[in-house]
């Protein structure tokens, strides 16, 4: 999942005002290590595929997210009315499909590759409606990168990038569920019981896998790494850093995460991108920072809270 990126209005208050000098280099540090604790964990999710297959390490990572966030929201449930509920089984459901396509992605054509596809969803949502000359240029930059990363050809991997576009079309669809949950919901409550009934969802998922494919103690170990690494230490460092830095410059910084998942892949999975993959993944980043960079202060705010606990990917 990915919550401490948009878990909506909630988190201006949990967050307070950003500060200066030391403070907002701490708050550098801490998006430093956040991104890459959430590549490192996928990165040590992938590890454990071939053992236990993306969905096991999934159903794994969604009960860590479960009980993280259950912990930081303690959402009461049985005061939540119908309209309440609406909007938070809908980000349950979309928690738990962006995080399986996603790392189904990974499998397929690599950590680098599937986390630059994904980051489609919040590019496309920054510049859906926009009429400003400089999305007009964004737009069209991003769709060519993604042709020249997904590389048309007899061998590509056709189902690895759609898998990874499925993980992106749900993000954006999470970035706006989450802005509904924001505002009817206090504090992280919706966030909470959404992952915890995206967690309910995987136990039969998980526990057919497990079954099917029991888990060594290096996998089972390595798919509960990915949800430490890739939900609860995101989810509070995002959070703290968010007190440090101003929202518009979480997410210009938050717009390097394919790079960091391009060089952790590299250096823990050796997965290697010839220099117009880089390329390509460079103009998508810089696409997505010159949305977020330039985009007005209002919807800014709205885009940038969302990332993650990425219970998610």
């Amino acid at each position: 999942m990915k919550t401490s990126q948009d878990a909506g209005p909630a988190l201006d208050a949990a967050c307070g005002t950003p500060g200066p000098g030391g403070s907002r280099r701490t708050g550098v540090a801490l998006m430093l290590g956040s991104g890459l604790s959430n590549q490192a964990g996928a990165s040590v999710a992938a590890l454990a595929f071939p053992v236990i297959g993306p969905a096991g390490v999934v159903a794994i990572r969604q009960w860590v997210a479960a009980g993280v966030l259950w912990a930081a929201g303690r959402p009461r449930l049985r005061s939540f009315t119908a309209a309440q509920w609406r909007p938070v089984l809908g980000l349950a459901l979309v928690f738990a499909v962006m995080n399986l396509s996603l790392y189904a992605a990974i499998d397929r054509i690599g950590l680098g590759l599937a986390v630059t596809l994904e980051f489609l969803g919040p590019l496309t949502v920054a510049l859906a409606g926009s009429r400003r000359r400089i999305d007009a240029l964004c737009a069209p930059a991003a769709a060519a990168a993604v042709v020249v990363l997904a590389r048309p050809s007899p061998s590509t991997d056709y189902p690895g990038v759609g898998l990874a576009l499925l993980a992106a079309a749900c993000w954006g669809c999470y970035i706006m569920l989450n802005r509904a949950v924001g505002r009817n919901l206090p504090g992280l409550e919706g966030p909470a019981a959404a992952a915890a009934v995206s967690g309910a969802l995987y136990v039969p998922v998980g526990a057919l896998v497990l079954w099917q494919h029991p888990p060594t103690p290096a996998a089972l170990a390595g798919a509960l790494a990915a949800g430490v690494l890739s939900s609860a230490v995101p989810f509070l460092a995002d959070l703290l850093a968010l007190r440090r830095v101003p929202a518009h410059f979480f997410g210009v910084f938050m717009s390097v995460n394919p790079v960091f998942a391009a060089l952790v892949g590299l250096v823990v999975l050796h997965q290697h991108l010839d220099a117009i993959a880089w390329a390509a993944i460079w103009v998508i980043v810089g696409a997505n920072a010159v949305a977020v960079a330039t985009a007005s202060s209002a919807p800014t705010r709205g885009m940038v809270r969302i990332r993650r606990n990425r219970t998610a990917g």
